[in-house]
Order: structure tokens, then C-alpha cells, then sequence
């Protein structure tokens, strides 16, 4: 049995096995606002590795601790967010590395730009370390020294994306299936190696934290102007509208969604109109207006410059 069925309760009550074969068990996550796919490898006897593919808002919210299980996530893309019992949010972001006990009770957590993809390594401490120090002879990994290091305190650890995160997680994801297994080993080795020399000092002085209380000013402000978009706000009303200070609103609403007001909502635009383009026969001058621009000229050069083509391109290729 895999350490997922086995602790399905902290992860959600809502996952379900859909297949299993040999080593590998596919699950799914399903929720109010979308699902999840986790495909899951058993490595060594306590050691799994697993793909996350979300495309949700939503997450896992734990119902129990489990104190001897440590999880090493790799966002690949999109961003995770854990609101903590003691009023703190952090952030994982693209090509961020996290390691956490199972143990530490989160108060929430979520995708906040709707969708996430990356990989966990799962690691139950006492049969892991069986496991492992039967494969190296002459290599010490000390999962229990791992721990005590990188998760002292109930901490969450979190490494900024760094080229040697890249390297070690980059070729997981295009691993052909004939060797999976045995790559598999090899990879979680490195990354245990490596995390066995991390200088823990130097990273947590630069880990950026986050008041609840802001975080929720921020969410707010990102729905009034989706739901707003035909309206162009500056960040001066938005912070008087919310009462935050400016410079704290723009940190931490990229803190939040990884990058600034006005990008997100540029984004968020041509995103919609795509999506109308794509759905209605209306004309592109009434979709702009919808949109926010009464220039169909300043629509067409953001839209091209955020999608990759012109609106009429794209309605084209798009066309049933």
C-alpha cells in the first residue's frame, strides 16, 4: 500500500485511486472548483516520488498530523500558497524547493493562480532510512539529521529557485518509462545528497513571510478587478479602497501571484477575451470594450503581445 492510501486523510478526503500498476498509482482530487491528478512512484520501500497536475484553486487540507513523514515539493508551474495557524503565509513559486514534516498543522492551503504542476518526494522517516542505508554502503544520508535541519521548529524550508534545483528536478520531467525506476533512485539520491550539504543558515535569512491579514486585502483586490474589468484602476485607489499602504500592496500582491498589478490584470484581460473570442460571435471592438479598451487598436497589440497573435488570428485558429 502506498504512503498516499495510507494517509489519504491528510491529504483529502477527496482522492480517489483511479489505476495501479506495479509501481505506479494514479489518483485523483476532485473539488467544487476543479481536479487533480497525482501519479505516484514507489522508489524504495518508504520513498515516493509524485507528479502533480492541478488545475484548481483548491488543496489538500489535512484533517491529522503525521509526525515521521518529511515531503520535498518542486513547483514547476503556477504557485502554492500555506496560510499557517500563526497568522504567516508563504509562498512556493516556480522553481522553488520546499521540505516539510507532515506533522505541522496548516490552516489552509491553496493554488492561487488556479492551477499548479511539480513533483513530490514523499519520504516516511523510519522505513526510509532502512531502505536507504541498505542501497549506499559508503554514502550517509541521515534522513533524521535531514530533518532536524531543514525543519527544526516545524518550519517550513523553502530554497528560491537556484540552477542546481533546476538541474536535479528538470530532467524528471521528461524521463523516458524504460528507465524510469532506476532514474528515479538515482535522482532522489542526488536530491537527499545535496539537501544533506544545504547551508540552512544563509537561505533562511532571505525566506519571505506574509501577514493573513494582508494576504486576504490582496485576494480582495485581485477579485474586485476581475470583476471590474472594463474599468482601469490605479494603484492608488486600490490601496486607499482596501486600506493598505501602497508599497506593502504591491510587494505582496507579487508575493502572492508572482507578478505585479498591472501584468496580472493585463493577463487576466486577454485571457477573458480569448476565452470570448473563442465562445461567441461577437465583434472584436465589443469584445475590447468588454475588456477595458475603447481602442481596438491598443486591444489588438496587448492581446498579440500576451497571446502571440492578433485577436482575428486568433479567433481564426481557434474556430470550430
Amino acid at each position: 500500500m502506498s504512503i498516499l492510501t495510507r494517509e489519504k486523510d491528510y491529504y483529502s478526503s477527496e482522492i480517489s485511486l483511479v489505476s495501479q500498476s506495479g509501481d505506479c498509482s494514479v489518483y485523483k482530487m476532485s473539488g467544487d472548483y476543479g481536479d487533480g491528478i497525482m501519479t505516484c512512484y514507489q522508489v524504495f520501500p518508504g520513498v515516493e516520488l509524485i507528479y502533480n497536475d492541478f488545475h484548481t484553486d483548491d488543496c489538500f487540507h489535512n484533517t491529522h498530523t503525521c509526525e515521521d513523514i518529511m515531503e520535498i515539493n518542486h513547483c514547476r508551474q503556477g504557485r502554492f500558497e500555506c496560510d499557517f495557524c500563526d497568522g504567516s503565509c508563504v509562498y512556493l513559486e516556480e522553481g522553488d524547493l520546499s521540505v516539510n514534516m507532515l506533522g505541522v498543522k496548516a490552516r489552509n492551503s491553496c493554488f492561487p493562480l488556479e492551477h499548479y504542476h511539480g513533483v513530490s518526494v514523499v519520504i516516511e522517516l523510519p522505513e526510509a532510512a532502512r531502505s536507504i542505508s541498505r542501497v549506499l554502503s559508503d554514502i550517509s544520508i541521515d534522513l533524521y539529521d535531514l530533518r532536524d535541519r531543514l525543519c527544526a521548529n516545524n518550519r517550513c524550508f523553502i530554497m528560491r529557485a537556484t540552477d542546481t534545483v533546476e538541474h536535479i528536478f528538470s530532467e524528471l520531467y521528461k524521463v523516458p518509462d524504460q528507465i524510469k525506476k532506476g532514474y528515479f533512485k538515482l535522482k532522489v539520491l542526488e536530491l537527499l545528497l545535496f539537501l544533506s550539504v544545504v547551508d540552512v543558515s544563509d537561505i533562511l535569512e532571505r525566506r519571505r513571510y506574509f501577514q493573513k491579514s494582508q494576504v486576504d486585502s490582496i485576494k480582495a483586490i485581485k477579485e474586485y478587478m476581475i470583476s471590474n474589468l472594463e474599468y482601469h484602476y490605479t494603484l492608488e485607489e486600490l490601496s486607499v479602497r482596501f486600506d493598505i499602504p501602497l508599497t506593502a500592496m504591491k510587494l505582496c500582491f507579487k508575493g502572492v501571484y508572482g507578478t505585479s498589478v498591472y501584468a496580472f490584470i493585463r493577463s487576466y484581460r486577454m485571457q477573458a477575451a480569448a476565452s470570448m473570442l473563442r465562445r461567441s460571435g461577437e465583434s472584436i471592438s465589443s469584445i475590447a470594450g468588454k475588456v477595458g479598451y475603447v481602442n481596438s487598436s491598443k486591444f489588438a497589440a496587448a492581446f498579440k503581445e500576451v497571446i502571440g497573435m492578433s485577436p482575428l488570428e486568433y479567433r481564426n485558429n481557434t474556430a470550430s
